[in-house]
């Protein structure tokens, strides 16, 4: 999905608390892996993989210049003669750790083996964000959480929504003299906006 479909998205959602809370997850994200210089591991549920949001991460790091948001795919289903960037096994979830960011992406319950690999890496000191359908075991579990549940909004929406905020710059401050509200919405917007790019 390009910039103007994403735009268009956010112009029907206005009024709803997506562009908000999407923009508000992706600064975690990008809060969470830029400081780092990377370890984004992105993983699925055995029945659903989000190769689409991965590339659309892939998109968002070369055009926004912050190569830390480029995933490692971690795929339950490993065959031989996979390329190495398809080649990453949940394996890879046990040997996460300090300094990495772990984004789960699940449509339906992730069945216990990932929960028990999720919770092993945030022990680790990994840092946790979850997307899906508001499971309360994952969302125990992520530092931060984002449902698909509500307004008509699907998971998919979710994730264009979210990749895209994710590589986005920071506003430029407004000059003038402002009221104290004005004052307080800038600072909020501040503080729940994405690290600004580092070009």
């Amino acid at each position: 999905m390009d910039a103007v479909r994403v735009a268009l998205l956010r112009e029907v959602l206005a009024g709803t608390e997506w562009p908000a809370a999407t923009r508000r997850f992706a600064g975690a994200l990008r809060s969470s892996v830029v400081p780092q210089g990377g370890g984004l591991l992105l993983v699925g549920t055995e029945e659903y993989e989000p190769w689409h949001l991965a590339a659309h991460l892939v998109d968002e790091a070369a055009w926004s210049g912050q190569p830390e948001l480029n995933p490692t795919l971690v795929r339950h289903q490993v065959r031989p003669g996979d390329p190495a960037h398809l080649a990453v096994g949940l394996g890879r979830l046990e040997a996460a750790g300090r300094g990495e960011t772990l984004l789960v992406v699940a449509p339906k319950q992730p069945g216990s083996g990932l929960l028990e690999r999720v919770y092993g890496a945030r022990r680790a000191g990994a840092m946790v964000l979850s997307l899906g359908d508001g499971d309360a075991e994952l969302s125990g579990l992520a530092h931060e959480a984002l449902a698909a549940d509500g307004d008509g909004v699907d998971l998919d929406t979710v994730q264009h929504l979210v990749s895209a905020a994710a590589g986005e710059n920071a506003l430029p401050p407004t000059r003038g003299r402002r009221r104290f509200r004005d004052r307080l919405s800038r600072l909020t917007d501040h503080l729940t906006a994405p690290p600004p790019s580092r070009w």
